[in-house]
């Protein structure tokens, strides 16, 4: 099942609220996905390893403060900055399995008041993925998740908005939604099926551009 010579990878993304357990789903596809002699990488938004990211990182982390608009740039910034390594990987036959990506900035900007156009502005001209997987769950099970809180929109009315704004970015041409509140092993068996489909359908298709 690994990629055909002249076959691109596939550009997928898990979005959702926090602790919807992106992350950890993210790094167990790639393993599985590696096991199954199917090349993949794992990356993630924000990249807190680049200058930028430590900007972030601050503000996630409250050390540090920026206008709502400032840190959707960052945001935004952020994703620009992994743009050229990810046409070049995707273009070398390898998927690239990501833990959100410009959704989330839209969404969670958005959901503290921000025009949703114009944060949707700055991302136009990203690559597309091929298929964004949001994982949904509660807030009172989100809140039951351990660590919750430990950021800064980690509270459940703000958390509650975030998923509206999720409801109108969805598109239903490229986007999957699946219930996260199941047994961590069920959610990954069911992901992978989705994830598998989506590298054997993209193979041939030319990279897109976000919005």
């Amino acid at each position: 099942m690994s990629s055909s010579q002249g076959k691109r990878g596939a550009f997928i993304v898990l979005e959702g609220c926090d602790r919807t357990g992106k992350t950890s789903q993210c790094q167990a596809l790639v393993d599985k996905l590696t096991q199954a002699d199917i090349q993949a990488r794992y990356m993630n938004f924000p990249d807190r390893s680049t200058q930028c990211g430590k900007l972030i990182n601050g503000y996630l982390t409250r050390k540090d403060d920026f206008t709502d608009e400032g840190i959707h740039l960052l945001f935004t910034l952020n994703r620009w900055e992994k743009t050229k390594e990810m046409e070049k990987l995707l273009r070398s036959g390898i998927s690239l399995i990501v833990d959100r990506y410009s959704f989330s900035g839209v969404a969670f900007s958005s959901a503290k008041g921000l025009d949703m156009d114009w944060c949707k502005a700055p991302e136009s001209g990203l690559l597309k993925p091929d298929l964004v997987i949001l994982l949904t769950l509660s807030p009172e099970a989100m809140a039951r998740r351990g660590g919750f809180g430990d950021e800064r929109y980690e509270v459940p009315t703000f958390q509650r908005k975030v998923i509206e704004k999720y409801s109108m970015l969805k598109d239903d041409r490229y986007w999957k939604t699946i219930d996260a509140d199941k047994a961590f092993d069920d959610l990954t068996v069911e992901l992978y099926k989705e994830v598998v489909n989506s590298i054997d359908s993209s193979g041939d298709m030319a990279i897109e551009k976000l919005w």
